[in-house]
């Protein structure tokens, strides 16, 4: 009975080492894990939700490329989020009901375009409502992560953190074909109809928090208690004020908000290449694996390397594989033999690499200037920062693609825009001495390494 008592135990660690990267899979883990697993399985929609704004809608890729951009607003302001869940409990409670009614949010916001949505104006309000539903999860299980983290070992910090990343990708993996599959049996309703059952899971996920009321925590310790709003914006300001986080901060928001062109390829990939949904389910698969592989490949051999070598590279590198795209939109591709469909694959996989790995880039960055105290609030004010460049790169696209006369239809300007957009991407470079030097990452790691868990 003992030695029978003995290899469970083993049969326990292990799975919870291997499984769950050393932490104790309790239900809040459970519940945290769930949230970021919907998050990667609503990507589910993501294709259904282009062809539904081209083809039923009957947007323009200029018109598709600013709702993009007004939808993303509340990713823009996610610190707002925390300062809410932390100052206004509901019932008592900071996060619980604040992570129900994100769910029911989505839900809504799901079930909308499933249903009553006809109109440009109304899809772009149900699109950002279904955008705040995960941005405000988002916020709050990185409270969690973060209130979890706090008092335990790096190593166990960082793979808390590994781990909540490895549940939305593996819902993103789930999804990657499934988006294009189903598009080819059913109607982008209907695939709006099925995601509008996921949020639901985040809204059940909750009742799983361990958490106390407000006044409890008030009556048994004021260790438990948030800091007091205006303390947060005072540490925040003195933070931001600081040149050695705003420089680099400005740098980040300068690489991404450069223009893009993803709207017009689009129309360009599905109008004038004829792919269908199934296949770029399969770019989707793809990307996502190349994601990973980008991951891997910057932890396993790029993270020691100081920043701006990292970036100087990885944007010229960048910029010279994004010139590739021109052999597809002038259909050179087919004068070397190449088919559309392999030559798309295989540039999707390579640019998702390079992405990928300068993102993982941002993300230490990020972790790094956040200073002891207000690591969590300016981590989201940094995230919010980069966000916002990524509106102004959807809205200077959009008007690029207007200059052009680039529509539905018309893809005779598209070469131009895609070597304006590639060679725009090199524009930071001339300030990749706002980052950090080698001497001064040295030093920032060592206080950044207690916030490497927000990575």
């Amino acid at each position: 009975m003992v030695l029978q008592s003995s290899g469970l135990s083993k049969v326990k660690d292990s799975f919870t080492q291997k499984i769950f990267l050393g932490n104790e899979p309790n239900a809040e883990l459970i519940a945290i894990l769930t949230v970021y697993f919907v998050q990667g399985i609503l990507g589910l929609s993501r294709l259904a939700v282009s062809f539904f704004l081209k083809d039923e809608l009957l947007l323009s890729p200029v018109q598709v490329s600013a709702l993009l951009g007004i939808v993303f607003l509340p990713w823009m302001i996610k610190p707002v989020f925390g300062f809410i869940s932390d100052g206004l409990p509901i019932f008592g409670y900071r996060r619980r009901p604040y992570l129900i009614l994100s769910g029911v949010l989505g839900t809504a916001s799901w079930i909308s375009l499933a249903t009553i949505v006809h109109t440009s104006w109304a899809a772009t309000l149900a699109i950002a409502l279904g955008s705040l539903s995960v941005a405000m999860s988002d916020v709050i299980v990185d409270s969690l992560v973060v209130e979890r983290a706090r008092g335990e070992s790096q190593a166990k910090a960082g793979s808390l953190q590994s781990l909540c990343w490895g549940a939305s990708a593996i819902g993103g993996l789930i999804t990657a074909y499934f988006s294009g599959l189903l598009l080819q049996y059913f109607t982008t309703r209907t695939v709006f109809g099925i995601t509008a059952l996921f949020p639901l899971i985040v809204s059940g996920a909750a009742w799983l928090i361990a958490e106390s009321p407000v006044s409890k925590d008030t009556n048994e310790s004021n260790q438990t208690n948030p800091l007091p709003i205006k303390y947060q914006l005072k540490q925040l300001r003195q933070a931001i004020t600081q040149k050695t986080i705003w420089l680099p901060t400005a740098f980040v928001f300068i690489w991404q908000a450069t223009p893009n062109a993803e709207s017009a390829f689009f129309y360009f990939s599905t109008n004038e290449l004829h792919f269908e949904p199934e296949f770029l389910g399969r770019v989707n698969l793809v990307t996502s694996f190349a994601s990973l592989a980008g991951v891997w490949i910057f932890q396993r051999f790029l993270k020691s390397i100081p920043f701006r070598v990292i970036f100087a590279w990885s944007t010229v590198l960048s910029s010279m594989l994004g010139m590739t795209m021109l052999l597809l939109v002038t259909h050179t591709n087919r004068l070397l033999g190449i088919d559309d469909h392999w030559f798309s694959l295989g540039d999707s996989l390579i640019l998702t690499v390079m992405g990928k790995i300068a993102f993982m880039q941002v993300m230490v960055l990020a972790a790094r200037l956040c200073p002891s105290g207000v690591e969590a609030t300016l981590f989201a004010l940094l995230m919010s920062v980069f966000n916002s460049a990524g509106t102004v790169s959807q809205a200077l696209g959009a008007l690029l693609t207007y200059w052009l006369g680039i529509t539905a239809t018309n893809f005779e300007s598209l070469w131009l825009l895609v070597i304006i957009t590639n060679l725009s991407t090199l524009l930071p470079l001339p300030f990749i001495n706002w980052l950090p030097a080698a001497e001064e990452q040295a030093e920032t790691s060592k206080d950044g390494e207690q916030a490497s868990y927000l990575i």
